[in-house]
């Protein structure tokens, strides 16, 4: 009877674990999906800032078509790749670095540099890329936690047998690409 009774409490303490453990997994999932979900909202607001910005520096600027070309190439590229990971890091830093050269253009037009919707502009897009970073952060601490949760033991038997994968981080490929794109006023 005291063997029984033993089996029992080991058994329901070994479901309690499985359910558990399961349970932390399902909502590392959700967190992941929501964190690039937060990422995506904020990507999408700096490609919705992109068109105005070369509006305004188009005005300026007309004869320098080409760099306008780029960064609204960039964008599009940057549009299209819609999953987290190596591509979409660079698919973002190519247009982080078109971007600068929009900016840098900026430079040689003092009269663009003083108009006040440039300056608007450039100031939202600061407030955006250290959004971006924020949420790309969390969204890489929260991917971190859940190829934790699949790699480590016991909790790695648990994600195997139910499907569960690890989850890509969202890096830029190299140290110079990780730059945050500058804003001078």
């Amino acid at each position: 009877m005291v063997v029984w009774i033993a089996l029992t409490v080991i058994v329901v303490g070994i479901l309690v674990v499985i359910v558990a453990i399961y349970n932390k997994l399902v909502d590392l999932k959700f967190r992941v999906k929501q964190a690039w979900s937060d990422v995506d909202v904020q990507l999408k607001r700096r490609y919705d800032l992109i068109p105005n910005l070369v509006e305004t520096v188009k005005g300026y600027a007309s004869h320098e078509r080409k760099t306008l070309e780029e960064v609204i190439n960039a964008r599009s590229k940057a549009m299209q790749v819609t999953e987290p990971g190596e591509k979409k890091g660079e698919a973002e830093n190519f247009l982080s670095s078109t971007l600068k050269s929009l900016f840098a253009l900026a430079e040689s037009y003092p009269e663009l540099k003083a108009n006040q919707n440039f300056i608007e502009l450039q100031s939202t897009l600061a407030k955006l890329e250290e959004d971006i970073q924020l949420a790309r952060r969390y969204y890489n601490a929260v991917v971190r936690d859940m190829n934790i949760m699949t790699e480590a033991f016991p909790s790695n038997l648990i994600a195997s047998w139910f499907g569960f994968k690890k989850a890509e981080y969202f890096l830029l490929p190299s140290e110079i690409e990780r730059e945050v794109v500058k804003v001078k006023f």
